[in-house]
């Protein structure tokens, strides 16, 4: 068996056996054991359909044809990979079990693709690979979420981090407009991130427009930060979340190109000019030779009866939904998906030996099966818990959904590794 598959076959689901149940106090006696059933199906339907060993390693020639985005969500009492005590990096409307959420049944699933096995990630070995070089991801809150993932994930395979790890400009972690940089001092790396919602730019509309149009998002420009983060060596994108109509229409955002506001375009219209602008970005000032490029597709929300303003909920939602994910997604949300994939698909066709590559974590389906990974009510930190009305279910608990993100972003990152290696062997024996 090679290191890959040792590696590999390590992280493992390991066999059922009995779990301590942490519960919050309102499910009752009935809910208790109405969750207990479903639990205990839960971990023993995947333990019978999952068999590790029979898979190739992703990382192998093998598993070249492993889509590791087909899979299924496996307990796995070897995660989660760190703890949010442990990794002071977060939020703290991550940290739903230091601030209230007492089950953590959403710590323990693990990713596992059909057809392969996904290495496990380690820390030393990426940190390594990230040695000298720059990770950036920009986008929304949620992009914010994974990188605060990969924090963690990076920083358990560091000693004395007080010292060693730090950021740049001295800011702390919180929510806030601008960016931040974390620099790993033992590798000289930097792990970043850069807040862009919509990825183009957001200002104040031209000279005469309408009284309505209150802003613009120039569809025609990539984001006023983007020359920080233009010599990246890996950038992660993502955006969708805010676009939807409440995020701009409805408060007078509107849509522009050159000097034109476009008062009719739609939403959907208007993600997909902004998606085509971002690939020309990339296509036109990024050195193929250096930088490698992923996005990230939408994470879907999970609230019932409503929406963030208007009492939507996931509250005691404590296990995943698994084997669908078509009822759990809005259409908006495919249709997104589908703007993102014909964007792409149209990139590729015109591919040359200068073209760029993109490298898509489809992570739509697989997230949309984990109503059970949001704060809810947990996303104040100290100054909760939040009222039952006003809850996060579009935001993710760290350790969490998240990881599994990073998970596959690594095993995308080695495979290329992997490849470059192998590209370089041939060309010394030739």
């Amino acid at each position: 068996m090679s290191k890959n598959s040792q590696a590999e076959e390590n992280g493992g689901a390991k066999p059922f056996k009995k779990s301590r149940l942490a519960l919050e106090p309102s499910l009752g006696v009935f809910g208790f054991f109405f969750l207990l059933d479903r639990f205990v199906w839960l971990k023993l339907e995947n333990n019978n359909n999952i068999s590790v060993s029979n898979r190739v390693g992703f990382l192998e020639e093998s598993g070249d044809g492993c889509d590791v985005f087909d899979g299924d969500w496996v307990w796995d009492e070897s995660y989660p990979l760190y703890h949010s005590k442990d990794c002071r990096f977060l939020d703290e409307g991550f940290r739903c079990s230091e601030f209230g959420r007492s089950d953590l049944f959403y710590t323990q699933w693990r990713w596992q693709p059909r057809l392969c096995n996904l290495p496990r990630f380690d820390a030393k070995l990426m940190l390594e690979k990230l040695r000298d070089k720059r990770l950036v991801f920009v986008g929304d809150s949620i992009g914010r979420n994974q990188w605060e993932s990969l924090l963690c994930l990076l920083s358990s395979g560091v000693k004395n981090l007080s010292s060693s790890v730090y950021e740049v400009n001295g800011n702390p972690i919180t929510k806030h407009t601008g960016y931040l940089v974390f620099r790993f001092k033992d590798y000289n790396c930097t792990v970043e991130y850069y807040r862009s919602p919509f990825l183009v730019p957001q200002g104040r509309p031209p000279a005469r427009s309408p009284k309505k149009v209150k802003t613009t998002l120039k569809l025609d420009t990539m984001d006023w930060t983007s020359s920080k983060w233009r010599g990246a060596d890996v950038l992660v994108f993502n955006t969708g979340h805010w676009w939807n109509y409440g995020k701009t229409i409805r408060t007078g955002c509107y849509f522009q190109e050159g000097k034109e506001v476009k008062l009719k375009m739609n939403v959907d219209d208007a993600y997909k000019r902004a998606m085509e602008t971002v690939m020309k970005w990339i296509q036109t000032e990024v050195d193929s030779n250096k930088t490698r490029v992923f996005f990230r597709t939408f994470a879907p929300v999970h609230f019932r009866g409503g929406d963030w303003r208007t009492g939507g909920t996931c509250h005691m939602e404590t296990l995943p939904e698994i084997g669908t994910t078509t009822s759990l997604v809005s259409s908006e949300t495919w249709e997104q998906l589908k703007i993102v994939g014909d964007t792409l698909s149209s990139h590729h066709s015109n591919r040359s030996s200068e073209t760029v590559e993109v490298k898509v974590l489809n992570i739509t389906a697989m997230s949309a099966q984990r109503k059970d990974g949001h704060p809810s009510l947990y996303y104040l930190g100290s100054h909760g818990p939040a009222p039952l009305h006003r809850q996060d279910c579009s935001h993710w608990c760290l350790p969490g959904v998240p990881d599994t993100w990073n998970e596959l972003l690594y095993a995308l990152f080695m495979k290329q590794e992997l490849l470059i290696l192998l590209e370089e062997s041939r060309k010394q024996r030739v």
